[in-house]
């Protein structure tokens, strides 16, 4: 199923970013300094696993919470 990474990518800047624009600005930087440009996707994208790995990882950094989309990206 195509999009996992930029659902994540969303939930990440909207749990995190709570609407603020200066920290979306902050936490899209941060990605990409990861190695994950957040507007290279969109829910077309094919899933790669190494990117929903990296994701997953920041999210738990972050404090993100993603458990109910585990089940549909393994």
């Amino acid at each position: 199923m195509a999009g996992k990474i930029k659902e994540i990518i969303d939930l990440i800047i909207t749990q995190r970013g709570k609407g603020d624009d200066k920290l979306v600005s902050i936490l899209k930087t941060k990605l990409i300094l990861k190695g994950i440009h957040p507007d290279k996707y969109n829910h077309a994208s094919i899933d790669y696993p190494p990117v929903i790995q990296k994701l997953e990882k920041m999210a738990g950094e972050l404090g993100v919470k993603i458990s109910h989309m585990e089940d549909s990206i393994k």
